[in-house]
């Protein structure tokens, strides 16, 4: 079965890889970064920067996986996160 029922089809990638896993892209590289950055103690200018820069990091990895993420899970995820970025802003 090769629909979005079968649990293969949701972690295969256009080619017909698994794509279980691969590395993070320079998007979530930063989002990564910023995140350690805001667990030090900063001044409230700072930590409002890191802020924008986490939220701006993850709605740009969302969008590029909404757009070309390998798999429907990818996407999926993708839209997933944006939406929440979106409310969090919001």
């Amino acid at each position: 079965m090769t629909g979005p029922t079968s649990a293969s089809w949701w972690f295969r990638a256009k080619d017909g890889r698994q794509t279980l896993w691969q590395p993070p892209n320079p998007a979530l590289i930063v989002w990564m970064v910023a995140w350690a950055l805001g667990h030090l103690d900063l001044s409230s200018a700072h930590e409002a920067a890191l802020t924008g820069v986490r939220h701006g990091a993850l709605i740009a990895w969302a969008l590029d996986e909404v757009v070309r993420g390998d798999s429907p899970f990818r996407r999926v995820l993708g839209a997933v996160v944006l939406a929440f970025q979106v409310v969090a802003i919001a």
